[in-house]
């Protein structure tokens, strides 16, 4: 025997109204204007990781190389060094460093650099230490050279 057919109309809106129960009737509103905002808060994150980035590792206004020490005696060391600057005819100050074998400073000093026609100058300086020096270090140049070493 055959069951008569349901009414499809009648069939169609009860499975409506059990899918409007369960999903909602309202498609999910499109937040395109969210998607705008988190992209160009994305992109300006980017372009600011990217500035702080190039200030700390990109180019320097003053480079600095070692270009070798010798071990002179158990108090003494002797530091060649290559001193590149934007500004070759401000003077600078580097300060370069004697350490043990530990890595330990024993000795350091404070080299004037004078301004020059040449943007590169080569340097050598002689560094006293407390103890036997074993390796010689540039620690840092800035620009700021105090007083007591300025030439009047």
């Amino acid at each position: 025997m055959t069951e008569p057919a349901p009414d499809s109309a009648a069939t169609s809106a009860a499975a409506a109204a059990r899918h409007a129960d369960r999903y909602g009737t309202k498609p999910p509103a499109r937040r395109t204007w969210l998607l705008v905002v988190l992209g160009i808060g994305v992109l300006v994150a980017g372009v600011g990781v990217a500035f702080l980035g190039f200030q700390k590792y990109g180019p320097k206004a003053i480079e600095t190389e070692q270009l070798g020490y010798v071990v002179v005696d158990d108090s003494t060391l002797t530091v060649r060094m290559k001193v590149t600057r934007d500004n070759p005819e401000q003077a600078v100050v580097c300060f370069v460093r004697a350490m043990d074998r530990d890595s330990a400073e024993v000795g350091r000093r404070e080299v004037l650099v004078p301004g020059s026609d040449s943007t590169s100058v080569q340097v050598t300086t002689t560094v006293k230490s407390s103890a036997r020096p074993s390796a010689g270090d540039i620690y840092g140049c800035t620009e700021q050279v105090p007083g007591y070493l300025r030439a009047e």
